[in-house]
């Protein structure tokens, strides 16, 4: 994805996940902040809330997920964003 900027990286990498998450009967909003990173929001089986975030990792771009009230990120909860499948893992660890 070449140049752009951060921000609009995280962006096009939300945005992709949403159709994604569509494409499988899941709701989702995108939140695009005036100040700090965009966050694509979706519901859980159990009506939770949850935040997906996307952030550049040294080998590349991941998304990484918790419930709107958690403070802290629990290992395990992230999937590179440019796997095939990061739509079905998020699924499937938001539902599971």
């Amino acid at each position: 994805m070449g140049s752009r900027d951060p921000q609009q990286e995280q962006y096009i990498h939300l945005v992709r996940l949403g159709w994604d998450l569509r494409v499988l009967g899941v709701p989702t909003s995108l939140v695009v902040p005036a100040t700090g990173p965009p966050v694509l929001e979706l519901m859980s089986t159990a009506d939770v809330r949850v935040r997906v975030q996307v952030t550049r990792r040294a080998c590349g771009w991941a998304f990484v997920w918790r419930p709107w009230w958690s403070v802290l990120w629990r290992r395990g909860e992230w999937v590179w964003a440019e796997a095939d499948n990061a739509a079905d893992m998020i699924v499937s660890a938001v539902t599971g």
